[in-house]
């Protein structure tokens, strides 16, 4: 006779936290203050003015930032414009791709200084600035370095030849890997740079510039100045620039598009997004569901092609949406730098009051809101839990509007013509994600949508051999890729 063994019944409800486990700031060096780099130096702007670059997790002031005039820019653009005359366009390719090179090397290097920097100073999680942000840095550097020399294979038969001095403006949720998108096409292609880093996060690009100084670039080739606004506009209506490639506003890069209307600058502009995410019935639904917390929270939504936008098959509609709020109270908001953390810091104080303004507003819009119940950290910082609307309609202006936040907008439909229809029903046309297992319905809504990337059963996927860019609202020009060169010559 056999006797069945007493198994203890788990108790599911208890309490449970994971315990801190942040990420050291013992290794990386931070100056007090920060002047601009020009000409391979760092040097005082003509102003004496500074301003404070804050850690949104608490408030406090990291480092003093160099404010950039107009004679600043000035300054900037003659020595980029020097090197490239002196040093650059005489430059075998061959060897410009060295330069490149190293500098991703050194990047790999410091790799670990790197992400720790861009979390204290942005406040996205270490997780993604260690696993995504930084190695993909280096990944473009070492991508373009390969093309350096390679620019008649790339463009058979047309004679690719430099423009001369570019001017980059970046934005503040992808410091530093904006930066290399726009760095390293325009180093290989023969280009020296103007580089006008975000108010609220210059510090990796900084720091960058110090190790542009330690690969022993010619003085002049890369110059970054920092500033707001009017530095950025300073840069956009300066004489000889020859290039502008901005990311950021749609209302900024309409501004720029007016500063440089028949100026004979070349210019690329990617703005901003309003992406939809499309799960079908026949989608793998847990699957879809960790992309879209993906798409929309991990990166607190300050991606432009964050998947703000969520249409789901009728059918499956309460499943999905209930599995989403399951998901969300997992999701940790908290320090930048602990690395069980999935939504950090909101970069500043008057991006948070927008994203909250935007959630008072789908509540009085009469949309069903839902929100985590996940602690947020006390004493200061700027913080936003993850934020769901349900039962929203195409007229909403949380459907419409971009936030820039951890706040997700739901729709049903019922048939592909009606989703697309729906999808497409925006100002913007940056990325989209489609959750299904027919590859035909893929290929099929890939040839309706009108946006540039979309993704397929997956989402928030770059890789730089990869062209990035949108359409209609959310500007012209490619980032990435084969197609990334191209902006920065003429034939």
């Amino acid at each position: 006779m056999t006797t069945k063994k007493h198994i203890p019944k788990l108790n599911f409800s208890t309490d449970w936290s994971y315990a801190p486990a942040p990420e050291g700031t013992d290794h990386i060096q931070l100056n007090q203050s920060y002047d601009l780099f020009i000409g391979g130096k760092f040097v005082k702007p003509e102003s004496g003015k500074y301003f404070p670059t804050l850690n949104p997790a608490n408030g406090q002031k990291i480092a003093d930032i160099a404010e950039g005039s107009s004679g600043d820019v000035d300054r900037a653009v003659k020595s980029a414009r020097q090197a490239y005359e002196k040093y650059w366009k005489k430059m075998k390719p061959a060897d410009r791709g060295k330069y490149i090179y190293r500098l991703a090397r050194m990047i790999q290097e410091r790799a670990r200084e790197f992400a720790v920097i861009e979390s204290l100073d942005g406040g996205k999680p270490i997780r993604e600035s260690r696993d995504i942000d930084i190695p993909l840095v280096a990944a473009h550097f070492f991508y373009y370095a390969g093309w350096a020399d390679k620019l008649e294979y790339a463009f058979p038969n047309r004679k690719p030849q430099s423009l001369g001095v570019a001017g980059q403006i970046i934005p503040w949720n992808f410091p530093l890997l904006m930066a290399a998108w726009k760095l390293a096409p325009a180093l290989a292609t023969g280009n020296t740079v103007v580089l006008k880093p975000a108010e609220t996060t210059p510090l990796t690009a900084l720091k960058l510039a110090e190790l542009i100084q330690e690969a022993d670039l010619p003085p002049g080739v890369v110059n970054i100045v920092t500033g707001a606004g009017e530095t950025g506009a300073a840069l956009v209506k300066h004489p000889d620039i020859d290039k502008i490639a901005f990311t950021g506003s749609t209302e900024v890069g309409k501004l720029i598009q007016t500063a440089t209307a028949g100026s004979g600058k070349k210019v690329t502009l990617e703005l901003g997004g309003k992406a939809a995410n499309i799960i079908f019935e026949d989608a793998t639904i847990d699957q879809a569901v960790e992309g879209i917390i993906n798409g929309i929270y991990f990166n607190q939504g300050h991606v432009c092609c964050a998947g703000s936008r969520l249409f789901v098959q009728e059918s499956v509609e309460n499943l999905v949406i209930q599995k989403l709020k399951d998901r969300m109270e997992t999701l940790i908001v908290g320090d930048p730098l602990d690395k069980n953390t999935d939504i950090g810091a909101i970069n500043s104080a008057e991006q948070l009051a927008k994203i909250e303004s935007y959630i008072e507003l789908g509540k009085k819009e009469g949309a069903e809101f839902y929100q985590s119940n996940m602690p947020i950290p006390n004493g200061g910082g700027n913080w936003c839990r993850p934020t769901l609307f349900t039962k929203t309609a195409q007229s909403h202006q949380i459907v419409q509007e971009e936030i820039f936040g951890p706040v997700l907008a739901v729709q049903s439909f019922r048939t592909i013509d009606e989703v697309v229809e729906k999808a497409n029903n925006t100002p913007y046309g940056l990325s989209a994600g489609v959750w299904t297992d027919k590859g035909s319905k893929i290929f099929h809504l890939t040839n309706r949508m009108r946006a540039g990337v979309i993704w397929a059963n997956t989402y928030n996927k770059f890789d730089p051999t990869a062209p990035f860019g949108g359409y209609k609202e959310s500007g012209f020009g490619r980032e990435g890729g084969l197609h990334g060169l191209a902006p920065y010559l003429k034939f």
